[in-house]
């Protein structure tokens, strides 16, 4: 049964009972992270990754505001990315990442493959930490002041897609192992809150042209004018 098909805590409970404490406590929550970003960015795609009609949309309804959440939702993935490919430990502190999974199935009979898999997903991920380092946790000097000789590694929407499929591949290493399954991520629902979010802006910027279009005219009505306070 995937993760899917269950709650997180009766997923981690089969993960622990066939991988042990450390190992399946570790990919639980990993699990849910993975599950967690890969939300975030089928939201991110739906609203804009999809079409320029769906852009136009956007910005016709409320083009600063869908500039923010453009801007924060991409450096929220970035960040998310980057955390998930941190050293298990920084600063004195513990981290939760695919390193310390690594460092949990040592002497295992997947720690090569293991290590393989978390190589690929730290190259991949590469982009996703320097923005994080130079950008959004700190703001490096040079770079904004455009003195920087180093530009930021180039982040696109393949390079998370890459990213994302290189650490469903590092779940899926130890899934093969221990559970004889894999976990699809990127197989979510089409029905999402974004898709939602579209179909409310068209249908109101409809209502909204109908209602200028009837005060141009002059044949408008009394509710034409002002709005009810939300």
């Amino acid at each position: 049964m995937s993760g899917f098909e269950l709650t997180a805590e009766e997923a981690k409970v089969e993960y622990v009972a066939k991988m042990g404490p450390e190992v399946g406590s570790l990919y639980a929550e990993l699990w849910q992270q993975v599950a967690r970003i890969h939300c975030k960015w089928t939201e991110y795609v739906a609203l804009f990754g999809t079409s320029p009609e769906r852009i136009d949309l956007l910005n016709r309804a409320a083009p600063s505001f869908i500039g923010t959440v453009q801007d924060t939702l991409w450096d929220d993935v970035l960040l998310h990315l980057a955390r998930l490919t941190d050293s298990p430990r920084s600063f004195g502190k513990e981290n939760l990442s695919i390193c310390r999974l690594a460092m949990a199935l040592t002497g295992s009979a997947i720690e090569a493959s293991t290590t393989d898999a978390i190589d690929i997903a730290l190259k991949a991920c590469g982009f996703a930490r320097d923005s994080r380092n130079r950008r959004l946790a700190h703001l490096d000097l040079d770079l904004a002041l455009g003195q920087s000789a180093l530009p930021l590694a180039p982040a696109s929407r393949l390079a998370v897609k890459e990213a994302l499929a290189a650490l469903e591949g590092v779940l899926n290493v130890v899934s093969q192992h221990f559970l004889n399954s894999n976990s699809l991520f990127s197989t979510g629902p089409d029905d999402t809150g974004a898709i939602s979010l579209l179909y409310l802006l068209r249908d109101g910027l409809n209502v909204k042209e109908e209602r200028l279009a009837r005060i141009k005219s002059g044949q408008y009505r009394p509710s034409d004018f002002g709005s009810d306070p939300l």
